[in-house]
C-alpha cells in the first residue's frame, strides 16, 4: 500500500529516518513539500531562496518526483493521503511550539491515518536528556555531560533509491517551486551541504578551536544554514569528529544547538519571552528616540568598527559570524538598552540560519535573561573584542571601508557610561 513521506526540516535523502520506516512499508511513496503560507509570510526574503533552491535539490534528486503544494498542512497532507489512498504519513519531529500546533491539527485531520515520526533535526531529540528525577536541566554544562553520555545513532542509511517514488505528474494540487529572487552567498540544498562538509573537515577541522572565534578568518564550517533546514543531519557530521580539539569543540557547539532546543521545547514561551521572568521588571527603551537607535544599529552607523561590519555584514549577505552575534547584541542590549527581542526579530527576518530555539536563546544568553545567562555585569566592550578577535582590521576594512575616514560616524554612545546604566538598571531588578 502507499505511503506518504513529508518533508519538513529533514530536505535531504541521506540520513534520513523517515525514509527508512517509509520503506519498510514495501509500498510505492510519494515525496511531498507543503508551501504553509503562515511560514512563508514571517520567513525572511533569503530563508525562503534556500528553502526553494533545497526543494529544487531534492526535486532533481527524486528525478522530479517531488510534489510541492500550497496551503495549509491539516488540508493538504489529508487530501494528498486520500488521493492516492495512503496508509499513513512519515515524517521528522519537529519540536518547535510551531511545529507541535501544526502536527497537531494534521493528526485530528487525519483520523485513523498514523501520523509516524521518526527521528528530529537534532544529534538527542528535546525531552530525552533529564536529570535523575526527569525534570529538564537549566545550565548547559550539566546537560552536555548527560547528553554525551546519552549518546544517539550512527546515520540512517538512505538514499534517492531507498524507495520507489511515486510520479506526481498525475495528482491534483501540485504547484511549481517558487524562484525567488534573492541571490544567496553559498549554495543551498543537500548536495551543497555534503561538499561543503567534506572541505570543512578537510581544511578547516583541525585547526576550528584555535580559530573559531576570529571574524577575520574564514574558519567557521558555515554549515548553520543547511543543519537549519535539515539538508544535512548533524548525526552525519557527527560522525565525521575524531577526538582533536577542533573536532571537539565543534561536538560542544552541536550540543548547544540541541540545548536550546531542548529549552524551547520545556520552555515554549520563551521564544519571546524572558526564560528568567526576574528580567520583566528591567527598565528598557521603547520610545521614538530608541526606535532611531536602533534604525542606526541595524543599518551598521553606530561608530563602533566591529559592531558596524557585523550588522553590514547580516545585511549584505545574510549571515553574521557567531562572535560578531554576541558582540552585536550585547551592544543593542547593553549600550543602547533596547529590548532583546527587537534585535532577535531582526535577526529571524534576515539570517538564513535564522532559527528560533538557537536565535532566542543566543540573544536571552547576551541579554542576561536566559538558561546560563551570562552575568549581566559581563557588558562586552565593543572596541576591546575588536582589537582581541580582529586584531589586524581585517574584518572591518572588508564591511566598514569607510573606517578611518571623515565619512564615518563618531561613536553613537560613550560605552562607559552606557555600561555604568545598563548595571544601574540591573540593579533595580536584583
Amino acid at each position: 500500500m502507499p505511503t506518504l513521506l513529508w518533508f519538513r526540516r529533514d530536505l535531504r535523502v541521506h540520513d534520513l529516518p523517515a525514509l527508512l520506516d517509509a520503506a519498510e512499508s514495501d509500498g510505492e511513496v510519494l515525496a511531498c513539500y507543503v508551501l504553509d503560507p503562515k511560514l512563508q509570510a514571517t520567513s525572511g526574503a533569503r530563508r525562503l531562496q534556500y528553502l526553494y533552491d533545497a526543494l529544487r535539490d531534492v526535486h532533481e534528486q527524486l528525478d522530479g518526483r517531488l510534489l510541492v503544494t500550497r496551503g495549509r498542512p491539516e488540508q493538504r497532507i489529508p487530501a494528498l493521503v486520500k488521493q492516492i489512498g495512503a496508509t499513513s504519513v512519515h515524517v521528522s519531529g519537529d519540536f518547535s511550539p510551531f511545529g507541535k500546533r501544526r502536527d497537531a491539527a494534521v493528526r485530528e485531520a487525519l483520523g485513523e491515518i498514523a501520523l509516524e515520526e521518526a527521528g528530529s533535526p537534532y544529534l538527542v531529540s528535546p525531552g530525552r536528556v533529564t536529570k535523575d528525577d526527569g525534570t529538564p536541566y537549566k545550565v548547559f554544562t550539566p546537560f552536555f555531560r548527560s547528553w554525551q553520555s546519552h549518546g544517539w545513532r550512527s546515520p540512517a542509511q538512505t538514499t534517492a533509491t531507498s524507495v520507489r517514488w511515486i510520479d506526481p505528474a498525475d495528482l491534483d494540487g501540485g504547484v511549481d517551486i517558487p524562484a525567488g529572487d534573492t541571490e544567496l552567498e553559498y549554495a543551498a540544498g543537500e548536495r551543497a551541504a555534503r561538499a561543503a562538509w567534506k572541505r570543512f573537515v578537510k581544511d578547516g577541522l583541525a585547526d576550528y578551536e584555535e580559530d573559531r572565534n576570529r571574524p577575520d578568518l574564514d574558519a567557521s564550517s558555515r554549515m548553520s544554514a543547511h543543519l537549519k533546514f535539515g539538508t544535512v543531519h548533524p548525526r552525519t557530521l557527527a560522525a565525521d569528529l575524531g577526538k582533536g580539539e577542533g573536532a571537539q569543540a565543534y561536538l560542544r557547539e552541536l550540543a548547544f544547538r540541541d540545548f536550546y532546543a531542548d529549552v524551547l521545547h520545556h520552555w515554549p514561551r520563551s521564544a519571546w519571552w524572558n526564560w528568567n521572568r526576574t528580567f520583566d521588571a528591567i527598565e528598557v527603551d521603547e520610545d521614538a528616540e530608541a526606535r532611531k537607535r536602533f534604525e542606526l544599529w541595524k543599518a551598521g552607523k553606530t561608530g563602533f568598527p566591529i559592531v558596524d561590519a557585523g550588522m553590514r555584514q547580516l545585511a549584505e549577505t545574510g549571515f553574521m559570524h557567531n562572535r560578531v552575534r554576541m558582540i552585536t547584541a550585547s551592544f543593542l542590549v547593553k549600550d543602547l538598552h533596547l529590548p532583546w527581542q527587537w534585535g532577535a526579530r531582526w535577526f529571524l527576518d534576515q539570517l538564513v540560519d535564522g532559527d528560533m530555539a538557537s536565535n532566542q536563546h543566543c540573544w536571552q544568553w547576551a541579554a542576561g535573561c536566559g538558561t546560563d545567562a551570562a552575568p549581566y555585569f559581563r557588558v562586552f566592550n565593543p572596541d576591546t573584542q575588536g582589537k582581541k578577535f580582529d586584531p589586524d582590521g581585517v574584518y572591518v576594512r572588508r564591511w566598514v571601508p569607510e573606517y578611518g575616514s571623515a565619512d564615518y560616524p563618531a561613536p553613537m554612545v560613550d560605552h562607559k557610561a552606557e555600561r555604568a546604566e545598563a548595571l544601574r538598571r540591573y540593579e533595580g531588578i536584583r
